[in-house]
């Protein structure tokens, strides 16, 4: 039994002629207002640190990093309390010009099971509204880390600037050869010198089926995130305003220190480390898949295996 003094808790208690059980309902009613207030600190910091970008479920995460104990639901109340709800979303629209005769690639994504980085890159490219014209920015990112690995922004949707952000992301990663490239069948993957380049670097070119987007749903999950996080919560002045802001929500927030649901709530590049350090990757795989009619005939030739004979 604890002590103040010489004198134990029920011994104080018998002598303030107060009961065991109010003195404890006392005490834990002073405790929640405490803890409260620390979850709610902790809450505004990471709110602030994070310009409203982060929702609920990363905030929650976040608070358990640190070691504090909260559920969502918690999470979600004191945030509407405090006014720190993060900015909502507003329509995404992708413009994609695939109406053209050059050559397009088998879809090789959707069949790869990732073991490291480097084996799968996903692109795309969306547009940006400023005040009195339209930009357009390329992305590339890894498929396993999330990573941004290349990026560029440019008043043209020419093949200049797919080529750009390509650029960019082998001065950045230097991927070994056979690494897979996937995008859409817009004409700017599809053009001459972008295809030049892929393979000048080795690397095999795959693009999504007609109007399937799910073949390119991390980078145009990506686009949404910077456009609700950044885009959307900011006015830019200009060209190279935007330019400053995304550089900045790129390669020091989006990839360093954002944290990933699909990551386990880690960041790409904390993503990377750990799993650089926990072991050496292996190549990429591949699924091939029979068609059905050969699949039926297996199946067949496998029940008249497993069958007893008659007799």
């Amino acid at each position: 039994m604890s002590r103040q003094g010489s004198l134990s808790i029920e011994r104080m208690c018998h002598l303030a002629q107060v009961s065991r059980a109010g003195f404890y309902r006392s005490l834990r009613a002073h405790q929640p207002v405490d803890e409260e207030m620390d979850v709610r600190s902790a809450i505004q910091g990471i709110a602030v640190a994070h310009r409203r970008r982060y929702g609920y479920r990363r905030i929650t995460a976040e608070l358990r990093r640190r070691g504090l104990l909260v559920n969502h639901k918690r999470v979600v109340r004191l945030m509407r309390e405090d006014n720190l709800l993060a900015v909502q979303p507003r329509a995404f629209v992708v413009t994609t010009d695939a109406q053209h005769d050059l050559e397009v690639y088998l879809n090789l994504a959707s069949r790869l099971t990732l073991t490291g980085i480097n084996q799968l890159w996903v692109a795309d490219i969306t547009y940006i509204r400023l005040k009195g014209e339209f930009v357009y920015l390329a992305v590339l990112l890894d498929a396993y880390s999330r990573k941004v690995v290349g990026w560029a922004l440019d008043r043209t949707l020419a093949a200049r600037l797919p080529i750009a952000a390509l650029a960019h992301a082998l001065a950045e990663r230097h991927p070994p050869p056979g690494l897979v490239h996937h995008s859409d069948r817009g004409v700017q993957y599809a053009s001459e010198a972008y295809v030049t380049l892929l393979r000048a670097h080795h690397m095999i070119p795959s693009m999504s089926r007609p109007a399937n987007p799910y073949d390119n749903a991390s980078c145009e999950s990506f686009m949404k995130t910077l456009k609700r996080e950044e885009i959307y919560a900011n006015t830019y002045r200009d060209l190279d305003h935007l330019r400053a802001n995304i550089a900045a929500f790129i390669e020091q927030y989006y990839n360093r220190g954002r944290l990933h649901s699909a990551l386990g709530y880690h960041s790409p590049e904390e993503f990377e480390q750990a799993a650089s350090s926990a072991t050496t990757a292996t190549g990429a795989t591949m699924r091939f898949f029979r068609p059905r009619a050969l699949a039926r005939v297996a199946s067949s030739a496998r029940d008249q295996a497993a069958a007893p004979e008659a007799g």
